[in-house]
């Protein structure tokens, strides 16, 4: 007998007769000896129903308000499904977030879950019930504390089952949707998409962040954090699912279910070498053809970094180990021979510096909690460390820095992230052997492209601009810093490139304005329409040729790159918003990502 918590979502509940089917489905698993406790989102479309019968009332709704409002959809749902669990003879009890002891912060409409009390759920699972929860709400403690409903925001439903799974230490935690599970990449946009049997918390989290919509990359989180046996099923049919695996289980700190240590690990990989190639022509091949010779001369590359600039020339960089630098330096002088793009006065730039090292900080979420890059960059800003090269994802972010400066980089993540030894890692292993390169891909059109241009190239430039953004609350994705400098001694100035949401790209501008006024010539820049498209595996350290093969494909659909940003399991373009499309189809195709044509049911629970 397992303790299992099952999460249905809203059009898995979206009418009378899916309300009964569910019932059904939770009795069978019950008659299996299971005890149970069910989260449920709002049926069908409740939650945009009552937000648009707020915005009617006024355009700008008191946020209490709306949590007040919007709670009541899950409140229906729970009672609906308890009384056909009756119908079916199952003891059932319907409870609100807050009297199942969900605690979450005072912040209306996007708080954080604190902790569980989950004196009262065991006691009635003791006595036999299956026990029904209203997902995406909690009640935490206002002025004078008087108890006040929250709302969790965006799939908050997905949130409150994981950290319910976590908090009574469940089996598993099964999340009940209208596809069959996760998939290699939106079906609505690639018809042969194919199920992922298992996929990793961490590569999960990468997805989910690139807009997977299948899970919310919170309810990812918590999962990884506390080690949560979680599966992706459909409602519809009986099949297994996705298995995301995540680490051993672990307690629950005292700062708080979801407000726990952002960063759970940090590594320093020494001898390494980074290249740069700059004026490089900005034309659809380039990247494909420098890392496909670069791959074909055995020389393994690690991060990989592409900024467009004003005219027709982009920045490359990348590294790889210091031992390899020599050669990877004879290959580029050979490509950018045969491209055309002659080396000296008027051409492109080649340089290479050995003797680097490169930090990461690891966890889960780190890029959807804005101050965390922020604290890094600070914190090595004040040891007098520069940032060489940034590479940043959901669940890393690196930086490249003097050698000699590498043991001090890594003492200063442990300071700042409170990291004990065992947390720290020195030239780990890149990955498990036999991993696959690439299991999804995934396409993100809600970003925008920007830029700093002309900003000082010295330590705690770079924590400046991101903790101006952390402080409005702005979330990056990629930050790219370029290789192409300008002016010279105290006046070198580089420029940084950044992909964030399309609509907090006006607030990051406001953000950014003070801090730019104080740095002569430096301005803020947008970018073109954008789509990013980008293959996420964990075997990809361990796969040369990986990025390679995504440039190469997307060079021969004549897809210029206009942004190149990696990590170790993520390589991510940014392309013309209008072959967003188009490159994930090839890049899905070049993987081998393929097959039968996938048949799902309809709903809005959208897969990735």
């Amino acid at each position: 007998m397992a303790l299992l918590v099952q999460k249905f979502g809203g059009t898995s509940v979206a009418d009378v007769e899916r309300i009964q089917a569910v019932a059904r489905r939770i009795a069978r698993c019950r008659e299996d000896g299971h005890e149970l406790v069910i989260v449920v989102s709002a049926m069908g479309h409740t939650t945009d129903e009552l937000t648009g019968l707020a915005r009617a009332i006024s355009s700008d709704p008191p946020q209490r308000e709306m949590d007040m409002l919007l709670a009541t959809g899950e409140q229906v749902s729970i009672a609906l499904l308890s009384m056909a669990l009756h119908a079916e003879g199952v003891p059932a009890v319907s409870m609100t977030g807050t009297q199942a002891g969900i605690i979450t912060e005072s912040a209306h409409g996007r708080a954080r879950i604190l902790e569980i009390r989950t004196e009262r759920l065991r006691r009635l699972l003791a006595d036999g019930h299956v026990v029904v929860v209203a997902g995406f709400q909690g009640t935490s403690s206002g002025a004078a504390g008087t108890p006040e409903i929250t709302t969790l925001g965006r799939g908050g439903s997905d949130t409150s089952a994981v950290a319910l799974a976590a908090a009574l230490g469940a089996d598993a935690c099964e999340i009940y949707t209208d596809v069959p599970g996760v998939l290699t990449t939106d079906p609505r946009k690639v018809a042969d998409a194919q199920l992922m049997e298992q996929v990793s918390c961490s590569e999960m989290l990468e997805l989910a962040s690139l807009g997977a919509a299948v899970l919310h990359p919170r309810a990812v989180e918590i999962a990884r954090n506390y080690g949560v046996p979680l599966v992706v099923r459909s409602s519809w049919s009986d099949a297994p699912g996705t298995l995301l695996t995540s680490g051993n289980p672990r307690p629950i700190g005292s700062e708080g279910l979801e407000l726990g240590k952002p960063v759970d690990g940090a590594e320093l990989e020494s001898s390494q070498a980074v290249l740069a190639l700059s004026h490089v022509p900005d034309r659809p091949g380039v990247a494909a053809q420098l890392f496909e010779a670069l791959g074909a001369a055995g020389l393994n590359v690690d991060l990989i970094v592409q900024a467009t600039h004003e005219g027709a020339s982009n920045d490359i960089a990348f590294t790889l180990a210091d031992a390899d630098r020599d050669r990877a330096q004879l290959v580029c002088r050979e490509v950018l021979a045969t491209m055309g793009a002659g080396l000296g006065e008027g051409g492109a730039q080649l340089s290479a510096e050995g003797g680097m090292a490169k930090l990461s900080i690891s966890g889960a979420g780190i890029m959807g909690r804005p101050g965390v890059a922020a604290r890094l960059f600070d914190a090595l800003a004040r040891a007098g460390i520069n940032l060489r090269l940034i590479a940043t994802s959901e669940v890393k972010v690196s930086c490249l820095v003097a050698g000699h400066q590498g043991a001090k980089a890594l003492r200063c993540a442990a300071d700042t992230f409170e990291l004990q030894d065992g947390q720290l890692r020195h030239d780990p292993l890149p990955c498990e052997l036999g991993v696959p390169a690439v299991r999804g891909v995934a396409l993100d059109r809600d970003q925008a492209q920007v830029a700093v241009r002309r900003v000082p190239d010295r330590p705690g430039t770079a924590a400046a601009v991101c903790r101006a953004l952390a402080d409005a609350g702005i979330s990056l994705d990629a930050i790219v810093q370029s290789e192409r400098t300008h002016g010279e001694g105290d006046q070198l100035s580089r420029d940084m490139s950044f992909t964030l949401k399309r609509d907090e790209r006006a607030r990051a501008e406001q953000a950014l304005s003070h801090l730019l006024r104080q740095w002569p010539g430096a301005h803020f820049e947008e970018g073109p329409a954008i789509a990013r498209v980008s293959a996420v595996g964990a075997g990809m350290p361990c796969t040369p040729g990986t990025a390679a093969r995504m440039f190469r494909c997307l060079a021969d659909a004549s897809i210029n790159i206009e942004l190149i940003a990696t990590s170790e399991i993520r390589t991510s373009c940014v392309v013309a918003e209008a072959d967003g499309v188009k490159a994930l189809q090839v890049i899905h195709a070049a993987f081998g990502l393929g097959g039968d044509e996938v048949h799902q049911a309809q709903g809005t629970e959208a897969p990735i």
